[in-house]
């Protein structure tokens, strides 16, 4: 578990020792507050009516505890430390004042795009004219509170020169390495670059040639827009997208930087994948392809040779440098589109119905399901999804160009051209049995999952740019930044995925929710752009996003996640069938009207006034009699035997519906039953979650009091003191030893050479001798001087004195 402690000058024991200034008094703030978005005078650069400005990202954020924006005006980058979801949930706190960072060199280009790499070091500003990596915790200098940090170009020769007009298109680090960027430029060249090892020259070059030699097409099916790699999926970790305007899609596989690291399960499933439905095909071109795929894995992790009883003891394995010298990866594509038709759930290829010209792709991984996302000019979104497994892919008798070492001969870089497929490859179906389709070097097909229409605001000539993002947190849903503002798309439906949980769900189309409006009242995009989005999320499932505008106005907003994913509870279980249905909407009524209404008020006729007191049995009283029981037959009697009859005739019809209802009433109160018993289940968990809640609150509070989190500020005598600290802390260890080591043995030489001198030194601290002796030394070396020319003298006459006895005594 991280603890954050919140400091702002924490970030290595690098940085506390580049300034010897005590650190300031940080102020926690919301994030939508702190001055940096709330300074004014900021420039605008670019208009929403302007027809070529690229499309801008200038947020991005470390996965942790900063956040980086980049400030064009003033060519500088903020750092600024958050908090997420204190002190309340809804809340995104930021530390002020912030870091102000920039580069040691002056950046030659217009930053339209910053991203960090996965451990935070380094942060990658891009443009359409260069590239520049700032290393955020290397060698730095402190000066006017800003942070000089060292930076460098990637491939200044390739892009920065004047003389050259190939321009980036898409610049992303690699998600499996913390020093390879991936590059794909106007030149249809897609480069990978390892800042480890060389900044100006490529580690990888792959040459994309979508087209058969000898044909040819409208100029946008040669034109690369986008690309992205690949997710934690099969040999999708090893694979690489690349969007054409066209709208068509490639892929390139394997492809991976040296040095990289995955993890050793996901490499040895793949292995035992391709041994086991490869090698053991009947048919001889999966077995071809799988060879080849098996070799490749082996060369590449030479782990997979080792024993079983050592495989165990791998966590993670390191991309060895590899490539064949025989063969070349494949352009694999375009991969074609198919879509389901729900009455016999059969497929077949669909075209597409977007409009202008394809601007952005993104690749999202969803649990079992690779989604492709393709953003169009006309505002339109183009969502598939993969329908069969990435296969590995090669050209044979297209070498590859190698650089290597001269002793070893060992791979320091690559580079090859990548062409498509020259023959037409059949539609994979997906109801096809797995020897027909699996290592037969089928590029997978495309399901159609929906499209989507943004219905964005007054087009413009050029169209419209958008940039599309995951949500960290929640995978299903994907933002859309555009002209307009943010819009929220989260995906319902998901073949793969559902099959694999059993659900057997309708299909359902994606839900689209707008989140921010910048549109006007008269339809059109605002004067203030966004240029900034970045998605946050913590680890009790809270998510926010940060948008940014050209003025520096920024924007914080909580978004919910876990009622988005739920589906439509709809009572179908009455209406088993149509005819059912039908039946009930046209069943007559149980009473007619006209039944209840009563019956028809008919007038007794008036009489004179004597007939009134005619007697019952005269003749006149009869006749009346008579007459009041036919009015009384006609009227009532009838009405009573139309009832009967009505309500004879609709018994069945009512004791149908009541043991409907009592069917319906009885499954109620089972239902009801079964609540009721999991109501005790739903308090116990519930009573859980509010313990365990209490004791969250109870360790945060503890953690809260913990003497790190709440520091007094020094005194003067201990910043004094931690200022020498710093200072200290910035000697390397070995030069303090060496030096050490040259203090001793400056000591030694000074011990003897003073041994020596002391003797010396004593005989001249008596005053008033030291010339006296001078000359006495003086005279005793004269006098030996003359001595000892005399001693050769008298030698000499000796000599001769017996040379001349010698030669007497012979004459004699």
């Amino acid at each position: 578990m991280r603890f954050n402690l919140d400091l702002e000058d924490s970030d290595t024991p690098d940085s506390s020792r580049r300034t010897s200034t005590p650190k300031e008094n940080v102020q926690w703030i919301p994030l939508q507050k702190h001055p940096v978005f709330t300074s004014a005078g900021a420039a605008f650069e670019g208009t929403a009516a302007d027809d070529g400005p690229a499309p801008r990202n200038l947020l991005a954020w470390d996965g942790a505890s900063r956040l980086y924006y980049w400030e064009s005006s003033k060519q500088c980058l903020h750092r600024v430390s958050i908090r997420l979801g204190e002190p309340e949930p809804t809340n995104v706190l930021a530390a002020s004042p912030s870091k102000v960072l920039v580069a040691d060199v002056k950046i030659p280009f217009v930053v339209n795009k910053i991203s960090i790499n996965r451990n935070g070091s380094a942060l990658l500003l891009a443009g359409t004219d260069g590239i520049c990596v700032m290393y955020l915790y290397g060698r730095s200098s402190s000066r006017d509170n800003r942070i000089t940090c060292r930076t460098v170009s990637i491939g200044s020769r390739i892009y920065l020169d004047e003389s050259n007009v190939i321009r980036t298109l898409q610049v992303s680090w690699h998600p499996y390495s913390e020093t390879h960027l991936g590059v794909l430029s106007s030149d249809s060249v897609f480069r990978i670059f390892n800042l480890s090892a060389d900044v100006l020259q490529p580690e990888q070059e792959y040459f994309l040639q979508p087209l058969q030699p000898g044909r040819s097409r409208n100029a946008s099916s040669m034109c690369p827009v986008d690309f992205s790699f690949g997710g934690d999926h099969l040999w999708d970790r090893f694979a690489v997208f690349v969007l054409f305007s066209d709208g068509s899609i490639y892929i390139l596989c394997p492809i991976v930087p040296f040095g990289s690291v995955y993890k050793w399960d996901s490499v040895l499933e793949i292995y035992n994948d391709a041994n086991t439905l490869g090698l053991e095909s009947s048919n001889p071109t999966a077995v071809s392809n799988s060879s080849r795929a098996v070799s490749w894995l082996e060369a590449t992790f030479p782990e997979l040779s080792s024993e079983a009883g050592d495989r165990e003891k791998i966590s993670a394995v390191k991309a060895e440098a590899h490539a064949l010298f025989d063969a070349s990866l494949c352009l694999q594509g375009p991969l074609q589109r198919i879509q389901r038709h729900r009455a016999n759930e059969d497929f077949a290829v669909s075209t597409g119905v977007s409009e202008g010209r394809a601007i952005g792709f993104l690749y999202n991984l969803v649990s079992k399901d690779s989604v492709l996302v393709t953003a169009w000019t006309g505002g339109q979104l183009q969502i598939d999804a993969l329908a069969d497994e990435i296969q590995p892919l090669w050209t044979i008798g297209s070498a590859a160009r190698l650089r290597v070492t001269p002793q070893d001969h060992q791979v320091l870089g690559l580079a090859m051209i990548c062409e498509s497929i020259p023959h037409h490859l059949p539609v994979v179906k997906l109801d096809q049995p797995l020897d027909q389709t699996v290592w037969l070097g089928h590029p997978p097909p495309l399901l159609r999952l929906a499209i989507v229409d943004l219905s964005l605001p007054q087009k413009r000539e050029s169209g419209y740019h958008i940039l599309m993002f995951a949500d960290p947190l929640m995978p299903e849903r994907i933002y859309c930044l555009h002209e307009g503002g943010v819009d929220s798309i989260v995906l319902h439906f998901l073949p793969f995925t559902n099959q694999s949980s059993g659900k057997d769900e309708t299909v359902r189309a994606p839900s689209v929710h707008p989140v921010l409006s910048t549109c006007q009242v008269d339809n059109t995009a605002s004067v203030s752009p966004l240029c900034g989005f970045v998605a946050l999320s913590d680890s009790f499932g809270y998510s926010w996003i940060v948008v940014t505008t050209s003025i520096q106005e920024c924007v914080v907003l909580e978004m919910k996640t876990w009622d988005l994913l739920l589906p439509l509870q709809v009572d179908t279980d009455y209406y088993t069938n149509g005819e059912e249905r039908k039946e009930t909407k046209n069943a007559p009524d149980i009473i007619s009207k006209e039944l209840l209404a009563g019956p028809k008020m008919v007038p007794v006729p008036q009489v004179s006034p004597n007939l009134r007191s005619v007697a019952a049995d005269s003749i006149d009283g009869r006749s009346m009699l008579h007459q009041y029981f036919k009015l009384f037959h006609e009227n009532y009697v009838e009405y009573a035997h139309k009832v009967y009859f009505e309500l004879e005739h609709h018994g069945p019809q009512m004791k149908r519906i009541i043991d409907d209802q009592q069917a319906r009433l009885s499954e109620t109160q089972e239902k009801l039953v079964r609540v009721r018993n999991k109501q005790t289940g739903l308090d116990d968990r519930l009573k859980h979650a509010i313990h365990q809640h209490h004791v969250l609150v109870q360790r945060l509070n503890h953690l809260r009091n913990l003497p790190g989190v709440h520091k007094k500020p020094l005194s003067r005598a201990e910043q004094k003191f931690k200022s020498e600290l710093d200072q200290l802390t910035g000697v390397e260890l070995d030069a303090l030893h060496s030096s050490i080591e040259t203090l001793r043995a400056r000591q030694r030489r000074y011990t003897t050479q003073s041994s020596k001198d002391i003797i010396s030194n004593q005989r001249r601290k008596i005053p008033g001798r030291s010339h006296v002796l001078d000359a006495q030394m003086s005279q005793l070396k004269s006098s030996l001087a003359k001595l000892s020319l005399i001693n050769s003298e008298n030698a000499k006459k000796v000599k001769a004195v017996e040379s001349s006895l010698k030669s007497q005594g012979s004459g004699k």
